[in-house]
Formats: structure tokens, C-alpha cells, sequence
């Protein structure tokens, strides 16, 4: 089975909520789906050149320089857009660099990995604290996102809220099992 681009659906959904421009992506993508997916310029902007080619966007605004571009998604991307969430979610590997290195750390000394863990229980801290504004943020209204789409949200968010929990937890437990030994 040929691997998807699923970067194309990531904007696809993204252009189906608002026309948008690369920056207006890449803005979205950062602040609502960082969290569990990432996109960079060095996607978003070949990806948007496929997608016009393939007629699943098209270019609703050009600004008189031409490096603001507004896409909107056709009806034809939304028809790949709606297939794609029907199919089947293949359960992705996931790679971790963190989990690499403390896996092979058994002949580093203690202070470096306990260092290394509360680095990675500090990442999951402010993961928390940006989850917790998004959840505040959503329970205070944006104009821009309707009830039925802050549902979705408040489920994306409230996952990120418990596994980011579930890490720092983590972290606490194995600092003390390392601490200890």
C-alpha cells in the first residue's frame, strides 16, 4: 500500500474550516494542532502547489506582491477530504528520541538521566499550561468556531491535558525509581 501525504489532509481540513493562506496554515497548525501533528513551511507549500495542480484548492485572493495567496478547498477536495476520515486510521509508530536515549542510558551517570527526565516532565509542564489557555480560550467563546467544532476541539484538548499529566507523573516516578537505585 503507496504511503499518503497526509500532510494534503491536514490542509485540506484546515482550508475546509477558512480560506487561508500558506502562513495562515502554518499559524493554525502551530497554535490547534501542534499538540499531535506538525507542519512546516517545507510541507505546506508543496503540498498547496499538488493540491492546486490537483484541482482539491484553488486561489480565492492574490495580493499585488503575490507572496500572500488565499486557497480555498473545492468541492472535489472536500470528496477527498470526506473519503479520507471514512477510511481506516493505521495506528502509526511512534518515534521517540527521548524514550532512544533513555533506553540506552544504563552506563550513563544517574545525574544526567534524572537531568534529561526533568527536561522532558518540563516539556510536558507548559504542554499542559498551552492546553489549559486553548481549554479556557474555547470555554470563553471564539467567535470564529462553532459549538459543533469546539466539541471536536474540547476532545483534542482534553487528550493532550491527561497524557501530558500522565508524562510528568511518569517522569516523577522513574526520577524516583533512578534516585533510589
Amino acid at each position: 500500500m503507496a504511503l499518503k501525504n497526509k500532510s494534503m489532509y491536514a490542509i485540506l481540513g484546515i482550508l475546509n474550516l477558512s480560506p487561508s493562506t500558506g502562513y495562515d496554515i502554518k499559524k493554525y497548525s502551530d497554535k490547534v494542532l501542534s499538540g499531535f501533528w506538525n507542519e512546516n513551511f517545507g510541507h505546506i507549500y508543496p503540498t498547496l502547489k499538488m493540491l492546486l495542480r490537483d484541482e482539491m484548492i484553488e486561489i480565492v485572493d492574490k495580493e499585488k506582491d503575490e507572496k500572500k495567496i488565499r486557497y480555498d478547498i473545492t468541492g472535489k477536495g472536500k470528496q477527498e477530504l470526506n473519503a479520507w476520515l471514512l477510511e481506516e486510521t493505521i495506528q502509526q509508530p511512534v518515534r521517540s528520541e527521548f524514550m532512544l536515549k533513555l533506553l540506552f542510558s544504563s552506563d550513563a551517570p544517574r545525574e544526567n538521566v534524572i537531568r534529561m527526565l526533568e527536561d522532558y516532565k518540563k516539556i510536558h509542564q507548559k504542554n499542559i499550561d498551552k492546553y489549559l489557555i486553548l481549554q479556557k480560550n474555547l470555554e470563553q467563546g471564539i467567535k470564529e468556531i462553532s459549538k459543533e467544532r469546539a466539541c471536536f476541539m474540547k476532545a483534542i484538548i482534553r487528550k493532550g491535558i491527561i497524557s501530558s499529566e500522565a508524562a510528568v507523573q511518569w517522569c516523577d516516578e522513574t526520577m524516583e525509581v533512578f534516585q533510589s537505585s
